[in-house]
């Protein structure tokens, strides 16, 4: 029997892998999951019953030197576990799986969205090591492009592609009436070490986001760092299994949220991205430039964001729109969570398919 391992790094990464998890489970692999304490990770398992290894309790801080610190002690975990469970796979998108993998002889399945150019760190310490790069067409991996295996999709379609997600009302309406327009502006904690000295949306911006968008909708703010007093009447507190039908039923989606506003752009809600990664993100740029679901400003571009806002929320059918546009990119992008199922369970087999015929991806539409 199969046996394969992922770890978790981030809450996005419990999204990433859910429904591959569960599929693995009930085909009758036997699963591993590792996970660190980072923000709403823990909560997220728990929630959804996953039975898990915490390998990194106390978590860190998002300096330099805590996380070369946390990087070994991981390294050390993940080596005493796999010694201990002997994995035939490890998957994921965390650093330590190259490294054991490469020393123990495990294939490593790196799972990445971002362009290699932005993160560099990880280009360095995992690229190198990874058996295989797992990554969206669009994503340019630098010198290792040579181990990628490319697929048609977004992480994001991974959990909100229609075959495995359904928004339901009903759900929403535990919070609030999703009948009344609503648009939702994400704070973002960047803490991540590629955010190092990355701007998001001051606070400045974020008021003048709100006199535009209050004439017309009730405004909710989600954060993942701390909230101003002055916001906290704008706090929406939900569970984090509920995000994503909230966001679906939003008018418009305003954030400084990588996955966040991919999220919304998958869903058919209008997204504007402001931080300074616009411009760098070759998955973003496609749901922008090519799909038009969002639009993505440098904060010191903000006003010109505040006029586009106003722009478009002045569209009659503006959410109609927007659905007619997701439809088309869901018509050249497959199902990533069934392409991921099949290529895992039937690797190393399926790592040859794909080299030699790209286009077998689409059967997993």
């Amino acid at each position: 029997m199969k046996k394969i391992l992922f770890y978790l790094h981030h809450p996005a990464h419990f999204h990433l892998f859910r429904h591959v998890i569960y599929q693995l489970k009930r085909d009758g692999k036997e699963v591993i999951i590792l996970a660190t304490k980072k923000d709403i990770l823990e909560e997220l398992l728990l929630k959804e019953g996953f039975n898990y290894i915490n390998v990194l309790p106390n978590g860190r801080k998002d300096n330099k030197a805590s996380i070369a610190f946390g990087l070994i002690k991981q390294d050390l975990k993940l080596l005493k576990i796999c010694l201990k469970h002997k994995p035939d796979i490890l998957v994921g998108t965390s650093t330590e799986i190259t490294h054991i993998g490469r020393l123990l002889n495990i294939p490593s399945l790196f799972v990445n969205e971002d362009d290699a150019a932005v993160i560099p760190l990880v280009r360095d310490l995992a690229y190198r090591f990874a058996k295989i790069i797992i990554s969206p067409e669009v994503c340019n991996n630098g010198k290792y492009e040579y181990k990628a295996i490319k697929y048609q999709s977004y992480h994001e379609l991974a959990y909100l592609h229609p075959n495995v997600f359904i928004p339901k009302r009903e759900i929403v309406e535990k919070y609030f009436n999703p009948d009344k327009p609503y648009a939702i502006i994400r704070f973002s904690k960047l803490g991540a070490h590629h955010d190092i000295g990355v701007q998001g949306i001051s606070n400045v911006t974020a008021w003048e986001l709100i006199n535009v968008l209050s004439g017309k909708f009730k405004v909710y703010i989600t954060s993942e760092r701390p909230l101003e007093t002055e916001f906290e009447p704008y706090r929406m507190s939900i569970n984090p299994l509920d995000i994503h039908h909230v966001i679906n039923y939003a008018t418009v989606f305003i954030g400084d949220s990588q996955t966040m506003a991919a999220e919304a752009g998958v869903l058919g809600t209008p997204f504007f991205r402001c931080n300074d990664f616009v411009g760098r993100i070759s998955y973003l740029r496609e749901l922008e430039e090519v799909y038009n679901l969002g639009f993505g400003f440098n904060p010191s571009d903000s006003n010109i964001m505040i006029d586009k806002l106003k722009e478009i929320i002045k569209i009659p059918d503006l959410k109609q729109q927007w659905q007619i546009r997701r439809r088309k990119m869901l018509s050249e992008k497959v199902d990533l969570s069934a392409f991921l199922i099949w290529f895992i369970e039937n690797y190393p087999e399926s790592e040859f398919e794909m080299k030699n015929n790209p286009a077998y991806q689409y059967n997993f539409k």
